[in-house]
């Protein structure tokens, strides 16, 4: 009962937290379909029961926000249709459509008591947001910007968005750097969240890091292991597809095993359904630009070794032809040699023949001109000091002369002279 003092009535607070609750009991007897944020799950693995923290946003800002029990038994339930229909479990950073009741303890305060959540609503909530962001972004003309970049030919530098400890990175990895082919790929790792709404900044900060940096890679990949299709409703949104689609470089995706593909990989370059085909895919790369190099490169071997057995098959031809030819020159010019030798034989014998002619008779004048037949034939020969005299001028009276005859020398004196 209420306290009476100074005329005021005073109440006490369990009495007043008791009116509250008997209130709320009277006003919300039935339960009640509510649409919610679920911030954080709250589940404690001890007790199994959940306390979900439920929110609502109007543009980004918490409007409306209460404490909510999910117990265990519900929880369990719950989780399974989660699990069979999604293909994954019950987590943060989703929107629900749940069934609750309203109550108040006096000790605890007001929550909402969960008793059932559909699973079929989220699904539809992602599928409404997948298709916004796909409406809108064509609607901008942005939805092929990125597939419609060049590709390199060979993809040998590779900034990587992911989580370190992902299972998808490490099967990405063991593809690429496993080949044995020897292909290289450099690869720069960039962490970052990879599920929830907080993947989201996460995502398009590493997107906002390596923009800065692209002439340091041929494309950026994000990959991330398996999931279902809560996990991978952050890729719906429209923001991070935004920063895909406009991206400068080829954005490469390899997120997951779903077959609902996501906004966020129909706008990015190329889409890989796993990591391990992401990195076929890059391997393939290597392969479309090395076969043809290796099919080229045999051709010009193959080329070069019938050229140069084409012109060794001519080489030979053409010294056997020489060697031929060389031959029947040879002996056409020792044929031309002995004609020659012959005509030039008979032209000798000919010609000395005359020349021993010539030369008898210049024998037979010279020996006419003799002075020892000239002295034979009466003549003799007169000489003043070793000159033969020519005229009577040539000496004076006084002068010794020495006549020569056939037979002998006179020496005398002149003593006159008489022309």
């Amino acid at each position: 009962m209420p306290e009476k003092a100074n005329d005021k009535t005073i109440f006490s607070l369990l009495e007043v937290t008791k009116s509250i609750q008997k209130t709320l009991a009277d006003r919300y007897k039935s339960l009640y379909w509510i649409k919610a944020e679920m911030n954080k799950l709250n589940h404690y693995k001890h007790s199994g029961h959940c306390y979900p923290e439920l929110v609502e946003k109007k543009e980004g800002k918490i409007v409306a926000e209460i404490r909510s029990i999910l117990w265990k038994s519900d929880f369990e339930r719950v989780n399974n249709s989660f699990i069979k229909l999604l293909n994954e479990p019950l987590r943060d950073g989703i929107t629900i459509l749940f069934q609750a009741g309203i109550s108040y303890d006096p000790l605890h305060g007001l929550s909402l008591r969960i008793v059932d959540i559909d699973p079929t609503f989220v699904l539809g909530e992602l599928e409404r947001e997948k298709k916004e962001s796909i409406e809108r972004l064509q609607l901008e003309g942005l939805f092929y910007a990125n597939k419609s970049l060049p590709f390199p030919v060979i993809p040998k530098r590779l900034a990587i968005i992911s989580v370190e400890t992902s299972k998808g990175l490490s099967d990405f990895y063991k593809i690429i750097n496993n080949n044995p082919w020897g292909y290289k790929i450099e690869t720069t790792l960039y962490p970052a969240l990879l599920q929830g709404d907080k993947s989201i900044p996460s995502i398009i900060k590493q997107l906002a890091v390596i923009a800065e940096r692209t002439k340091a890679y041929d494309a950026v990949a994000i990959i991330r292991g398996g999931g279902g299709e809560v996990g991978l409703s952050s890729y719906n949104n429209y923001n991070l597809a935004k920063a895909i689609t406009i991206f400068p470089i080829p954005v490469l995706t390899g997120i997951g095993h779903s077959t609902n593909e996501t906004v966020s990989e129909m706008v990015a370059y190329k889409n890989a359904i796993t990591p391990s085909e992401l990195a076929d895919f890059l391997i393939q790369k290597f392969h479309n630009f090395a076969i043809p190099l290796d099919q080229l490169q045999n051709q010009l071997i193959s080329l070069s070794k019938g050229k140069f057995e084409t012109e060794k098959l001519k080489l030979q031809d053409l010294a056997l032809s020489l060697s031929w030819n060389s031959k029947n020159k040879l002996q056409s010019e020792k044929h031309n040699i002995q004609i020659q030798t012959q005509r030039l034989q008979l032209f000798s014998r000919q010609y000395l023949k005359e020349q021993y002619g010539e030369l008898a008779n210049i024998l037979r004048l010279i020996k006419m001109a003799d002075p020892s037949q000239l002295l034979k034939r009466g003549f003799s020969i007169t000489r003043l000091n070793g000159k033969a005299v020519n005229s009577i001028q040539d000496v004076k009276v006084g002068d010794i002369v020495e006549t020569i005859l056939v037979d002998g020398t006179i020496t005398s004196q002149v003593t006159s002279k008489n022309k």
